[in-house]
C-alpha cells in the first residue's frame, strides 16, 4: 500500500523530530504531543512550495516546542522537589554517535534547563543538529545576526557547565552492575567504593511518591541514604542494567513493578551524579527502547 509524499517525509524524519522536541522539552510525553501538532500543521501545508521537507518539519517542531516549553516552565515553578527529565530507554546504536548520546544525557538535559527557551532552541539546533544560522533564524523568528549572538552566548553557558566525556561501555556496565548489587543488598562500603567524594544525588518523585526534595551531596550522605532506603522497601527488589538517555542506568523493580530509574553519571570510573526518577508519570515510556536520531 503506497503512501503520499507528505506522509513519507514525516515518517522518514520522525525520529529526528522526536529528538529535537525531546531535547527542547526533556519530556517524552510532551515531545509526542509536539509531533502530533507538527503532523497536523504539516498536512495543511502546500507541499509544492516546500523545497526541503526536513528543514520545514524541524521548523514546525521547533516552534511548537518553544510554545510548549514556556507552558512547562510555569508548571515547573510549582513542581514538588527536583525536576528531572523523563528518562528514555535508548537503543544500543546510540553509542555510535557520541555527540548525540551526550546531548540526550540526563546531565546535559539538566544543563539545557538553565538556558532560556530561545537559547535552548538555538543551541540544540546548531550544536546537536548542525543546522545553518539561516534555518535556525526561521525556526525561532530571529535575525541571523541575533541567532549568532544567541548561539555564542548559549555555547559559552553550556561549556562552563557541561559534563565530561562519556566512558566506555564496559566500564559503564561494570560500575552499574556493582552499583545495582550494592543498592539491592544495602552494602554501605560497596557504595562508598563506587561514589566520588563530591557525588550529587537528585530524586524526582513529583510529589506523587516519596523522594528526597533537596539534592544530597557527598559520598557518605548518598551512600547512607541508598543503603537505608532501597533495601527497606517492602517486597522483592530486583535491579537491571540498561541504557537510559544514552548512558548507564539501573531499573529498580519491586515485586516486578518498575519503581525507580537510576541514571548514573560516571567520571574517571567513579559515580559523580545520580538521577533517581520515581514519579510514575515519567516512567510510562520505559516499555520500549526509543531511537533518537540526528
Amino acid at each position: 500500500m503506497s503512501t503520499d509524499p507528505a506522509t513519507e517525509a514525516f515518517v522518514a524524519h520522525r525520529n529526528l523530530l522526536f529528538t529535537v522536541a525531546y531535547e527542547m522539552l526533556g519530556s517524552a510525553a510532551d515531545a509526542e504531543d509536539v509531533l502530533q501538532e507538527t503532523w497536523l500543521r504539516w498536512v495543511d501545508v502546500d507541499h509544492a512550495t516546500v523545497r526541503d521537507a526536513r528543514a520545514y518539519l524541524v521548523r514546525i517542531t521547533t516552534r511548537q516546542s518553544l510554545t510548549r516549553l514556556r507552558t512547562l516552565g510555569r508548571r515547573k515553578e510549582t513542581y514538588v522537589g527536583p525536576w528531572l527529565p523523563e528518562p528514555l530507554l535508548t537503543t544500543p546504536d546510540i553509542a555510535e554517535d557520541v555527540a548525540l548520546a551526550d546531548s540526550v544525557s540526563m546531565a546535559m538535559l539538566l544543563v539545557l534547563e538553565t538556558l532560556a527557551p530561545v537559547e535552548r532552541a538555538v543551541f540544540v539546533l546548531r550544536e546537536v543538529f548542525d543546522l545553518g544560522y539561516d534555518e535556525i533564524a526561521e525556526a525561532v523568528g530571529k535575525s541571523q545576526d541575533a541567532v549568532r549572538q544567541i548561539a555564542h552566548r548559549a555555547r559559552a553557558h553550556v561549556a562552563a557547565r557541561r559534563p565530561r566525556g562519556p566512558v566506555s561501555t564496559t566500564e559503564s556496565r561494570e560500575a552499574v552492575e556493582a552499583f545495582g548489587r550494592a543498592v539491592r543488598t544495602g552494602d554501605l562500603q560497596g557504595l562508598l567504593d563506587l561514589l566520588a567524594p563530591d557525588v550529587v544525588l537528585l530524586a524526582d518523585g513529583g510529589g506523587v511518591v516519596k523522594a528526597v526534595v533537596r539534592p544530597v551531596v557527598g559520598a557518605d550522605r548518598v551512600a547512607r541514604l541508598l543503603s537505608r532506603g532501597i533495601p527497606r522497601i517492602p517486597g522483592t527488589v530486583t535491579t537491571e542494567f540498561v541504557q537510559v538517555n544514552g548512558g548507564p542506568a539501573v531499573l529498580v523493580r519491586v515485586d516486578g513493578v518498575l519503581d525507580i530509574v537510576a541514571a548514573l553519571r560516571l567520571d574517571d570510573g567513579a559515580i559523580t551524579g545520580l538521577y533517581l526518577v520515581r514519579n510514575p508519570d515519567k516512567l510510562a515510556h520505559l516499555d520500549d527502547a526509543v531511537t533518537v536520531a540526528r
